[in-house]
């Protein structure tokens, strides 16, 4: 079985233009077309049977239409969605009830397009509430290639976020395996705290060695695999993977079990 943790895709009236726009600010090519028909192309062709979308809010008055885009893809065909909410927003506690009662299974930040850094009061009090209503909370960590800096989630800040929740059943993943092109200040910070890693966009990123490492470090437990679809192919990310020197039980951790766990599915899949 193969979970991929980390994708995105927009609604079709936009994806086109909002892929063209993405990838001439990161220089980066898309491997699909940023829309959920071709994301479910990718799934079959690379043997993926989950794939978690995870949209972004760039400004408070998004929230209506990024959530309900996401709660009609929700639990359909192998796609299961996030949320998406802006740290601005007043009425956060509404809003993330909102999209608990959606059905939603947690909500996606991203400090440097909200601008806003992630040990920030306003980014803590919404992981803080969003874990006690049980849901997931995913962080993208460290530099995003498309935009200049500041960074807004470093592994140092992200290390004082995480010592800002008091919530011992939270669950939350740093993208990037903790923060992408910072992995040296990753293994410093963050490697062996109480928080999921994901591997989107980190594969073939950094050395395998260093790779290695740090999941084994951090705990094959407590890493998900990921590819940050459309910017990575699930396939060919999955193979890179599957090259390393992991035991099958680290692989089979890192592909399913761990994102089971999380998305509490464990009895369902097994009983299957």
């Amino acid at each position: 079985m193969i979970i991929d943790f980390h994708t995105h895709i927009y609604p079709d009236l936009i994806a086109a233009r909002t892929i063209k726009l993405l990838e001439e600010s990161g220089n980066i090519k898309a491997y699909t077309l940023g829309n959920l028909a071709d994301l479910k192309r990718s799934m079959k062709e690379n043997w993926i049977d989950i794939s978690v979308v995870l949209p972004v809010a760039t400004k408070p008055s998004q929230f209506e239409t990024i959530n309900s885009f996401a709660a009609q893809i929700n639990n359909r065909d192998g796609i299961l969605s996030f949320g998406g909410l802006h740290p601005d927003t007043e009425n956060y506690r509404e809003e993330l009830d909102k999209i608990k009662q959606l059905g939603l299974l947690g909500i996606k930040l991203h400090p440097d397009y909200q601008k806003t850094y992630i040990d920030d009061p306003k980014m803590i009090r919404i992981i803080q509430y969003a874990t006690e209503l049980g849901l997931m909370v995913t962080i993208h960590g460290g530099l995003d290639i498309g935009l200049p800096n500041p960074i807004h989630c470093t592994p140092e800040r992200a290390a004082n976020m995480l010592g800002e929740i008091h919530n011992p059943k939270a669950k939350i993943i740093l993208a990037h395996m903790g923060g992408y092109a910072l992995w040296d200040e990753v293994e410093k910070h963050i490697i062996g705290k109480k928080v999921y890693l994901d591997t989107s966009y980190s594969l073939g990123m950094m050395e395998d060695e260093q790779f290695v490492r740090m999941v084994q470090n951090h705990g094959a437990d407590r890493v998900l695999f990921a590819t940050d679809s459309p910017w990575a192919d699930q396939g060919e990310t999955f193979k890179h993977l599957r090259k390393l020197e992991f035991t099958e039980e680290e692989f089979a951790y890192i592909l399913y079990k761990n994102a089971l766990k999380l998305l509490g599915m464990e009895e369902t899949k097994e009983t299957d």
